[in-house]
């Protein structure tokens, strides 16, 4: 850990902000790092020399400020790192990239500003939560593009971070952005409601005219957001789950039946494919020893009902499935957690997430960090073939079979093109430790070298560590960065 010294001005604006924020928002030592927190993923962690917890967009806007103007005068001070609930699991939770920084905490700014289900959106701040969100929606004519994950996982630092739901990866949803510039100065980028540019009754424009800036605050360090426009999607009509069974001897063949049926219309969502380690991870049925495909069929009555028998047909004439069960003709077993989660999140629904992440972790939410069982992720994206899927589950064979821990798999499949692929490192945190992290790192190069790179990065491989930073896209990036924050008041973070 770095010396404290290093940082002779941080008490100073420390204690202003106090005083504009309330001592109650400010915790620091000023003689050392605050104490690490724990992660579930065993991450080692940054020096973190103060938290502050804003309760208020103007609460922002004067930390930045503070931290904007002594810096511009030469004072020394560490960057800022907004968190949101701070449950990114797996990937790092609270950890920054590197330190030392200061963690500003954005779980105080919970309000959901509006919701407009005839229109179709939300404006959601980084407290706001997918359960409280999905929850709001039920019975309307609209639904939250929720994942897996926790229902006490935030909509908006999800989203920011290019995270996946059970619709598509949840970037389709952003429609526009608030966030406060490293000087303190707001920005609404994208479309927002009511802005007197964009009127309430305006079609979505998140584009907006010229060039977007709207994706140069996702994976971003180059400001802190403190709201979303998120779309609202449109209920289906009728919504059935089709499950099927099938062994990793036909596992090309099975990938490749499934492309053409996403490809051709008769299969709405992301289709999702669970292994037996993953499926024994998050609390899955039998799956003698193959795989089981999640497959959400809707439309109109009509329409749904036709899908889903020409879908069926079709499984059939393939003979590559041994099992295949519908969730309108058969509910899924009380202890088939897994089956219980997808069916209810494709109809934008938590309600049975959190019994999956008691089975992933052994923990409630507010508690995972603590007490929960090692947890790491690794997420490529992986053409949508089968061959593709095959070689990237025999790098996974190899990682187990040079360090002992047993990854699991699933397939999200969030097109006829791409496959997000979730690899999942369970592990031991008293035990195995050292040998998961071997793991992640031999993931990291191996899918590397099969030219298989992640679309997420965890807090212990960022982009600058993991040697992805060159070339000219980067070089631009940079150039941005200190166009925006010339004083560098935002710690570089997983993507700089």
């Amino acid at each position: 850990m770095q010396d404290p010294s290093l940082y002779p001005d941080l008490k100073a604006v420390l204690e202003e902000l106090q005083q504009a924020l309330g001592a109650e928002r400010v915790r620091h030592d000023a003689a050392a790092p605050l104490p690490p927190d724990p992660n579930v993923s065993a991450f080692a962690p940054r020096d973190t020399r103060a938290v502050l917890r804003p309760g208020s967009v103007a609460d922002v806007r004067a930390l930045a400020g503070a931290f904007h103007q002594a810096k511009a005068a030469g004072a020394g001070l560490p960057g800022l790192q907004p968190v949101s609930t701070g449950r990114n699991w797996g990937l790092g939770s609270k950890e920054p990239a590197a330190g030392p920084v200061v963690r500003v905490e954005l779980d105080g700014l919970d309000a959901l500003r509006a919701l407009d289900t005839e229109a179709g959106y939300a404006v959601v701040e980084p407290g706001v939560t997918q359960k409280e969100l999905s929850e709001l929606l039920a019975g309307t004519d609209r639904m939250l593009n929720v994942t897996a994950s926790s229902g006490h996982t935030s909509v908006l630092g999800n989203t920011v971070d290019r995270g996946v739901g059970l619709r598509h990866q949840r970037t389709q949803d952003l429609l526009g952005l608030e966030v406060v510039l490293p000087d303190g100065a707001i920005a609404h980028i994208g479309w927002w409601p009511g802005d007197g540019v964009h009127g309430k009754g305006d079609g979505f424009n998140p584009l907006g005219l010229g060039p977007s800036l709207l994706h140069l605050f996702t994976q971003s360090d180059l400001g802190i957001v403190t709201a979303a426009v998120v779309r609202l999607l449109p209920r289906p009509r009728r919504q059935s789950t089709v499950r099927a069974g099938f062994h990793r001897e036909t596992l090309h063949q099975a990938v490749d039946a499934l492309r053409t049926w996403k490809a051709n219309g008769l299969i709405a969502g992301v289709i999702k494919v669970y292994d037996t380690a993953s499926t024994a991870t998050y609390g899955g049925g039998d799956t003698a020893g193959g795989y089981v495909a999640h497959l959400s069929v809707e439309g109109t009555e009509r329409s749904a009902a036709a899908l889903k028998s020409a879908l069926l047909a079709e499984m059939a004439e393939t003979g590559l499935f041994t099992s295949v069960s519908s969730s309108d003709e058969e509910a899924p077993a009380d202890e088939d957690v897994v089956a219980h989660v997808v069916h209810a999140a494709y109809r934008g629904s938590v309600a049975h997430n959190e019994r999956m992440l008691a089975s992933a972790t052994g923990a409630a939410a507010e508690r995972v960090d603590a007490d929960g069982n090692g947890w790491l992720f690794f997420l490529p994206f992986l053409p949508f073939d089968g061959a593709s899927v095959v070689r990237a589950l025999d790098i996974l064979d190899r990682i187990h079979l040079a360090t002992g821990i047993r990854p699991g798999s699933t397939v999200n499949a969030l097109d006829a093109d791409v496959i997000d692929l979730v690899v999942s490192f369970p592990f031991d945190r008293a035990t195995q430790t050292e040998a998961a992290h071997r793991a992640l790192d031999l993931a990291h190069l191996w899918f590397g070298e099969a030219g298989l790179r992640p679309y997420r990065l965890d807090s212990g491989h960022a982009r600058a560590v993991t040697g992805t930073a060159g070339g000219a896209e980067a070089a631009l990036q940079r150039a941005l960065r200190e166009a925006v924050d010339p004083y560098g008041v935002m710690a570089a973070g997983r993507y700089a």
